[in-house]
């Protein structure tokens, strides 16, 4: 995969807050529940989008979690780089160092073109878009698919 689980933990839930959340909080125990995720690793996890200024939080019986920008202004770029980074569309596939133009390593033009399609896709694609998608397609962002878009 790659993508690391955080970072797919950190889609899933942005997907959801996008889909669920009129700007309101939502508690990290029902994300976990509802997306089947354990909590305290969605803790940690939210815990980078937050710092990453893509989500804010608030303690007490009425706090949660919640998305800082509007669903179709905030892409799928910058929930990857909060929380996996930017290496993914940097470094060489085969993790060779000071692989490039000067010194390639046998598949370093084949990833470019698959690395620059996959930063195109992301950056071009809003959590609106996944959650309209998921909405119209009823496609699933759980394991089970048991998930009911709002």
């Amino acid at each position: 995969m790659l993508l690391s689980n955080a970072c797919v933990y950190g889609l899933r839930a942005s997907v959801y807050l996008a889909a669920v959340s009129d700007d309101s909080y939502v508690s990290i125990k029902k994300i976990s529940e509802d997306l089947d995720i354990s909590h305290h690793f969605l803790t940690k996890v939210l815990q980078q989008l937050t710092n990453a200024n893509l989500m804010e939080s608030m303690k007490g019986p009425k706090g949660g979690v919640r998305l800082t920008h509007p669903t179709d202004d905030l892409t799928l770029l910058e929930i990857v780089a909060a929380i996996d980074g930017m290496d993914i569309l940097t470094e060489c596939a085969l993790g060779l160092p000071g692989c490039g133009t000067e010194k390639p390593c046998p598949i370093h033009e084949k990833w470019a073109d698959t690395r620059d399609e996959i930063r195109k896709m992301l950056s071009d694609t809003s959590l609106q878009e996944l959650v309209d998608e998921g909405k119209s397609g009823n496609l699933r962002i759980t394991a089970d698919g048991n998930f009911k878009w709002a």
